[in-house]
C-alpha cells in the first residue's frame, strides 16, 4: 500500500465505482476488495468494506462507510485531456452513466463524487496569464463540458 492514500468514502458501492473508474480511465485499476470479518454500524460480516484502486495513477481506498457522509465539490478528481475527444469521452463516461454536469468542466458521478474535466489547452491559458487567461477564463465562465475549439479560439482574441 502507498504511503499516502485517497480515501473516498462510499454508501455501499465502494466497489461498483472502483470498477468504473477502472474502466474509464487509464493508469487505473482494481487492486483489492476486502470485506467485513464482523457486522458494522452500516453492514455485515461478509460485505465489501473497502477497496483498494487506483485512478489515473493515483491510488485511493474506498470504504463502504454507509450513508452518513456525502460528497461534496470541496474533493474532486482532476483529469487532464489532450484534446476534445478525450474530453468528451470522460464526461460523457461519468455523465452518461447516472452522473451529473455542473459547470466550468466539473461533474459529479452517479455515486456523487465530483470529476473536474479539464483540457490542458485551458490550464496552459490560465498559466499564461494576462488578456489571454481572462479571454479564456471568461469563454470556460459560460461552459458546462469544456469546449476546446472554443477555449483556443479565446485564447487566440
Amino acid at each position: 500500500m502507498a504511503k499516502n492514500t485517497i480515501c473516498v468514502w462510499y454508501d455501499k458501492d465502494a466497489e461498483a465505482a472502483a470498477r468504473f473508474y477502472a474502466e474509464t480511465f487509464p493508469d487505473s485499476a482494481v487492486s483489492a476488495v476486502h470485506r467485513a470479518p464482523s457486522d458494522y454500524p452500516s453492514g455485515k460480516a461478509g460485505d465489501v468494506l473497502t477497496v483498494e484502486f487506483t485512478v489515473a495513477g493515483i491510488p485511493c481506498l474506498g470504504l463502504n462507510g454507509g450513508p452518513v457522509f456525502k460528497h461534496n465539490e470541496a474533493f474532486s478528481f482532476q483529469i487532464a485531456t489532450d484534446d476534445q475527444q478525450e474530453t468528451d469521452r470522460y464526461w460523457n463516461a461519468i455523465v452518461g452513466n447516472g452522473g451529473q454536469e455542473s459547470a466550468c468542466g466539473w461533474c459529479k458521478d452517479k455515486w456523487g463524487v465530483s470529476w473536474q474535466i479539464t483540457p490542458r489547452v485551458l490550464t496552459e491559458a490560465m498559466a499564461a496569464g494576462g488578456d489571454e487567461a481572462k479571454r479564456a477564463f471568461d469563454a470556460m465562465m459560460d461552459m458546462k463540458k469544456i469546449d476546446v475549439a472554443a477555449i483556443e479560439a479565446a485564447r487566440r482574441g
